[in-house]
């Protein structure tokens, strides 16, 4: 598959995952009556990674992530040439549907992404359950290195085929179950970097951590099934 049709792919494929995750989180969580919560935004997330995988995953490998993208090289999956422009690919597409969500939700009077917090990551005062840095750190790593671990296993030769983007899936949605009340879950440099920009104050001076926290727990989760985990004549 070319390169633009791969990078494409990524595109549209981490466009629907913030439109869709952080979509839910703005415009849907919020409501007293017709609010769907934690769960249901937890659910949301799920869903865009489950449904693009099947739509878009047999070109581009289905990343939508720079710490999928990252903890893929580090476990052997992917070559260094391609590291980068997939990187940009999902930053730019996260910023063009945080663009299109903040005009979403900028038709609704009173409607603020610097108070509301437009679904944005933060640890310590920011984080929606007053959790401290060092929680949020313990978290994202963890989480996302387990989530690399999935998508490892998931995708192997020995795996059953067809199945990959359901357990993929499933997992962000419980990844995000665990930690939505800690730091609202990037496991997602992308993720948090569309909608920061946006916010505009704070998601900003963080962003720092939901870069570095998620790619060391990619490359960890990588490196741990590629060494502990798979099996060399696969």
């Amino acid at each position: 598959m070319s390169m633009s049709k791969r990078l494409a792919a990524e595109f549209f494929g981490t466009f629907w995952l913030v439109m869709g995750g952080c979509g839910s989180a703005v415009l849907a969580a919020g409501f007293p009556e017709l609010g769907i919560g934690f769960a249901g935004v937890a659910l949301a997330f799920g869903l865009t990674v489950l449904t693009m995988v099947y739509a878009v995953g047999h070109i581009s490998g289905g990343h939508f992530n720079p710490a999928v993208t990252v903890g893929l090289y580090a476990g052997g999956r992917f070559p260094a040439k391609d590291v980068v422009p997939y990187i940009v690919t999902q930053v730019i597409a996260a910023i063009a549907a945080a663009a299109v969500l903040y005009v979403i939700a900028s038709g609704k009077a009173g409607f603020d992404a610097s108070a509301s917090g437009f679904a944005s990551n933060g640890y310590g005062a920011h984080s929606p359950g007053g959790f401290s840095m060092t929680a949020g750190l313990v978290c994202e790593l963890v989480m996302t290195a387990f989530f690399l671990i999935v998508i490892h296993g998931a995708t192997d030769k020995r795996a059953p085929a067809g199945f990959a983007g359901i357990a993929i899936g499933l997992t962000l949605t419980l990844i995000h179950l665990i930690s939505i009340p800690v730091t609202n879950t990037s496991v997602n440099p992308a993720r948090s970097t569309g909608v920061a920009l946006f916010q505009g104050g704070w998601a900003i001076e963080q962003l720092w951590f939901f870069w570095l926290v998620p790619l060391i727990g990619g490359v960890i989760g990588g490196l741990i099934y590629r060494y502990l985990l798979e099996s060399r004549d696969a």
